[in-house]
């Protein structure tokens, strides 16, 4: 069974503790189905093509199945989210090297010099723009993870007023215009659901290992 979307990124002691087994095979899918979006954006924004991207997702969970019977979670050591981002990292490295060794076979409508220049623009993995990449992937999932519980509580067009005025960033007067309600109910929707997602976001935050 798949983990709950509401439960996107916070991981649970229990869950880690059933990954110490290779043969739970529901606990390594709803790993997957928790991590695997993220890992892949990472990836991508990171500068490396869709099939890439993909190796790279499995590769870092075949790493994380290999060092999970090692892994104690103790806070005062680490989280949990910094544990996978090294072994992100590792993982980035090797293909970045080893696509680095590859020769350059011309590809129609691709020379060589572009396809040096995508190389060239994936970041370090070591590096600072990696560790802003990696932060930002993670704050956009648990803020998705938010959003999706939050539009479970409230009543569809609430979530429209708020989803057309507070994320899609239209005026007032075109939510007014194009969803048919008043200005009141712009600033309630706004007001109630944006109470929600904070108080939905502090608790996704405070559960982090």
């Amino acid at each position: 069974m798949a983990l709950p979307r509401d439960e996107f990124i916070p991981t649970r002691r229990s869950l880690l503790t059933r990954l110490r087994n290779w043969d739970d095979q529901r606990g390594w899918q709803e790993f997957f189905d928790t991590y695997g979006k993220l890992l892949h954006s990472v990836a991508r924004r990171a500068g490396f093509n869709d099939a890439d991207a993909q190796d790279v997702v499995q590769e870092t969970i075949m790493a994380v199945a290999r060092h999970m019977p090692e892994f104690r979670y103790d806070p005062a050591i680490g989280s949990f989210k910094s544990w996978l981002l090294t072994i992100l990292r590792r993982r980035m490295a090797d293909r970045f090297r080893k696509r680095r060794r590859e020769p350059l076979f011309a590809e129609p409508g691709v020379d060589q010099d572009s396809k040096t220049g995508v190389l060239e623009r994936v970041p370090d993995p070591a590096g600072p723009d990696f560790e802003r990449i990696w932060e930002a992937e993670w704050e956009r999932h648990v803020l998705e993870a938010a959003l999706r519980t939050v539009r479970r509580q409230i009543a569809a067009k609430q979530f429209q007023i708020f989803d057309c005025y507070a994320l899609k960033v239209w005026s007032v007067a075109e939510v007014v215009k194009n969803l048919h309600v008043t200005e009141q109910q712009v600033y309630l929707a706004k007001h109630r659901i944006s109470a929600l997602l904070k108080e939905r976001l502090h608790r996704l935050e405070t559960r982090m290992l």
